[in-house]
C-alpha cells in the first residue's frame, strides 16, 4: 500500500452537531423532497430509518482473504458463526441478527466496493473488520453515518475517525510494549517491518517503548509486504543486530502473515552470525505459527509477544470458545488464538450491548452510534478494560484521539507454548504520550 491519503469529507464534532432527533428530521424530510422528484421508488436513508419492527439486524464484517499478503479468513467467519450462535438463541432483543461479508482482497477498490456494499443493504454497523485501506472506507461510511465498530487497529484513521469505535490499542500499543520490555533485554534492535503507510507508523511506536527504557532507536529494514523470500532483510537485520559484539541484539519482525515466511529466510541465515533474540506481537505470530516452525525447537522459543489480550489459554476467553464449539466446530478457519477472531468476537460484545442498550428502539446506525456516543461503558468480561469512547481523550496530543484502551498483555513462548509472562495488562499510556509521531 503506497500513496497519500485522500482526506475525507468533514464530520462535525459532537459538541456542535444536531441532536440526533433533529437531525434525522432534517435528513428525513430532505429524503421525501427528494423521493417527490424523481419518478423512481427511494430506498431507506442509511442510518435513520430501516431499523425498526421485527426486521433483520444487519452488520457487514469484512477482511481480506486469498490474497499474496495479509490475510484474515477467520474474521468474517467467525461472524457468521456469532449470527447462527445470537439467532439460535434469541436474537438481540428478540431480533434476528444477519451478517453480511465482504473480501477486500487487501485493494482499495475492493475496500470501496465493501463499503459501499454496507450502505446500499442498510447495515447499521461494520464489525470486527480488517482494511488496511481506511482511505477507501471510511469516506463512504462517513457519508452513510455508519460506525465502524472493533476494527483489527491496523490505520491511523482507526483511531481517528469520529464513527470508529477501536477495541483495542492497534499496533500502536503493542510496539511501545514490546519496545518498553526489549529496552532491558537487548543490546541494538533490528525491526522488520512492510514498506507500506501502516508499516510507516510502526517504528515511532517501538521506538517510544524503547525510549521509555533508556534505550536506543531500533534500526528500521523495510521488506515488501507480499515478498515470496526475505533473505536480504533477514541478513540485513542480523548485521543490524549483531553490530555491538558485547550485546546480544534482538530482531523484532512485525510482517503479519508474511512473518512465518521472514523467519525461514532467518532460520537459514541466523547460523552465519552471533546469537540474538527475537519478539515479536501477535498477528504476526500466534501459537499455529509457532506449531508449524517447530515447537519447542522453533526460531521463536524464548521470544517475548505482546498482545492485546490475554492468553488463548485464559478462561477468560471460555464464551468465545463456546460459540465456535457450538457454530463453527468444524470450520478451519476459525483459530480461537486468532487475535482477528479474538477481536471480532469482542467487537460483537460491545455492539450486542448497544443494540441492548436501545431496549424496544429503533436500531439503526443513527440510533447505535448515539448509544456508544452517549456514554455506554462496555463490558468484555475482563478481555479488555471497560471501554467507552469519548473523542477527546489523553491520546489525541498524538493525533490518536479514538484510542480508549492502551492495554496490552506480555507473553512468551515457553517449551513450544505461547504463555502469560505477566498476569496483568500493562497500560503503556504514557510511553506513546511521548511518542515521536512527526
Amino acid at each position: 500500500m503506497t500513496g497519500k491519503r485522500r482526506s475525507r469529507g468533514a464530520f462535525l464534532p459532537r459538541s456542535i452537531r444536531f441532536p440526533r432527533s433533529v437531525s434525522a428530521t432534517v435528513l428525513s424530510a430532505a429524503a421525501l423532497a427528494a423521493c417527490a422528484s424523481l419518478t423512481a421508488g427511494c430506498g431507506v436513508i442509511p442510518g435513520t430509518t430501516g431499523g425498526s419492527g421485527d426486521d433483520p439486524i444487519v452488520v457487514m464484517t469484512w477482511a481480506p482473504e486469498g490474497t499474496a499478503a495479509t490475510n484474515k479468513p477467520g474474521m468474517p467467519a467467525f461472524a457468521r458463526a456469532y449470527a447462527r450462535w445470537v439467532n439460535a438463541n434469541g436474537g438481540i432483543n428478540g431480533r434476528k441478527l444477519t451478517v453480511l461479508t465482504c473480501n477486500d482482497r487487501n485493494e482499495t477498490v475492493d475496500a470501496a466496493k465493501c463499503a459501499r456494499r454496507a450502505v446500499k443493504e442498510d447495515a447499521v454497523a461494520v464489525v470486527g473488520s480488517y482494511s488496511q485501506h481506511s482511505e477507501s472506507f471510511f469516506p463512504q461510511l462517513e457519508g452513510a453515518g455508519i460506525p465502524y465498530i472493533g476494527g483489527y487497529g491496523v490505520t491511523k484513521a482507526e483511531f481517528t475517525s469520529p464513527l470508529s469505535y477501536p477495541v483495542n490499542g492497534g499496533q500502536s500499543t503493542l510496539l511501545a510494549g514490546l519496545g518498553k520490555e526489549l529496552a532491558t533485554a537487548c543490546g541494538p534492535v533490528a525491526l522488520v517491518r512492510p514498506d507500506t503507510i501502516a508499516g510507516d507508523t510502526l517504528p515511532p511506536m517501538l521506538n517510544a517503548g524503547l525510549t521509555a527504557g533508556g534505550h536506543n532507536a531500533a534500526k528500521d529494514q523495510r521488506a515488501a509486504e507480499d515478498a515470496t523470500e526475505y533473505s536480504a532483510q533477514a541478513e540485513a537485520a542480523l548485521d543490524q543486530a549483531t553490530a555491538d559484539p558485547g550485546e546480544k541484539g534482538c530482531v523484532v519482525p512485525a510482517l503479519g502473515d508474511r512473518t512465518s515466511t521472514f523467519m525461514d529466510s532467518f532460520r537459514r541465515t541466523r547460523d552465519d552470525y552471533t546469537s540474538v533474540r527475537t519478539a515479536t506481537v501477535l498477528g504476526s505470530v500466534d501459537q499455529t505459527v509457532i506449531n508449524s516452525t517447530g515447537g519447542a525447537s522453533s526460531p521463536y522459543e524464548g521470544a517475548y509477544v505482546t498482545g492485546w489480550y490475554p492468553a488463548a489459554n485464559d478462561s477468560r476467553w471460555a464464551a468465545m470458545k463456546k460459540v465456535i464449539s457450538e457454530q463453527a466446530f468444524s470450520d478451519t478457519r476459525i483459530d480461537a488464538t486468532d487475535p482477528g477472531v479474538q477481536t471480532t468476537w469482542i467487537a460483537y460484545s460491545v455492539f450486542r450491548q448497544a443494540v441492548e442498550s436501545l431496549e424496544d428502539g429503533e436500531v439503526t446506525a443513527d440510533t447505535v452510534r448515539g448509544a456508544l456516543d452517549d456514554g455506554l461503558k462496555v463490558s468484555t468480561g475482563g478481555l479488555t478494560p471497560n471501554l467507552r469512547w469519548e473523542f477527546t481523550d489523553k491520546l489525541a496530543s498524538i493525533g490518536l484521539p479514538r484510542l480508549v484502551n492502551a492495554n496490552v498483555t506480555l507473553q512468551t513462548v515457553k517449551q513450544g507454548r505461547l504463555v502469560a509472562a505477566k498476569e496483568a495488562f500493562v497500560d503503556v499510556t504514557k510511553t506513546l504520550e511521548n511518542a515521536d509521531v512527526d
